[in-house]
């Protein structure tokens, strides 16, 4: 239901920016939880490279980021054509584009997150569990993946915070067009560049701010919830 205080428009950009947020969360989770552990347990060649890569967008500007996407994913780009051409799947100047754009920009936060659970893990109660019989996927489920639960709601939630902010890499890539790919963060940009725009620029900020600061506090909670539910306390 739109709120009264909110424009047509401005409504359209905030549940944008949540459908965008929730499927690039959504979609590089598994990912996520495979690379991170990946790197904080695996011994390969190419480690070190495959940590470069993931943590690549935190210092690349947005910009160079989303002219990447746009040469990698767009309609005429080899890998773009070929989904579009298999899969009927378009990113370039497309709410899955603006999708992607986040998903890569938060993917370093998220991948960060659960590594550092992972690598808090006491080895030995993977090691008890496989002296039983346990195979290694049933010791990931079983012991594992309960254990870092926490860092993957943490993870998940700052990927979810990012992604809703995005905005160098998603306008280059996706460009602003409004009920499309224009999020909150490109309308409040958008707003401002239009005299008497103030005004609906900062109501998009404050619903902005508050649903970063919600989605925080939430994922706080229920982190510590889950610590002590597998403590025991």
């Amino acid at each position: 239901m739109q709120p009264d205080w909110l424009s047509a428009e401005e409504w359209q950009a905030v549940v944008l920016s949540l459908r965008v947020a929730f499927w690039a969360t959504l979609v590089s989770l598994p990912l996520g939880i495979g690379v991170a552990l990946a790197l904080a347990r695996g011994r390969f060649p190419g480690r070190q490279l495959l940590n470069g890569l993931v943590h690549l967008p935190l210092i690349l500007p947005p910009v160079v980021t989303g002219y990447l996407l746009l040469l990698t994913f767009g309609r005429r780009a080899p890998l773009g054509s070929f989904l579009y051409d298999t899969f009927g799947v378009v990113f370039a100047f497309r709410w899955t584009g603006a999708a992607l754009a986040a998903g890569v920009m938060a993917f370093p936060l998220m991948v960060r997150a659960i590594r550092l659970s992972i690598e808090a893990v006491d080895p030995k109660l993977e090691q008890a569990a496989a002296t039983l019989g346990a195979s290694r996927v049933w010791v990931f489920l079983t012991v594992t993946l309960p254990l870092i639960l926490p860092g993957i709601l943490a993870g998940s939630v700052l990927a979810l915070a990012k992604a809703m902010g995005e905005f160098g890499a998603t306008i280059t890539f996706v460009s602003s067009i409004p009920g499309e790919t224009q999020t909150m963060s490109l309308a409040v940009y958008t707003l401002l560049q239009v005299p008497g725009g103030d005004a609906a620029a900062f109501r998009l900020v404050l619903v902005s701010l508050v649903l970063s600061i919600s989605a925080l506090l939430l994922s706080e909670v229920v982190a510590q919830r889950v610590a002590r539910r597998i403590s025991g306390r």
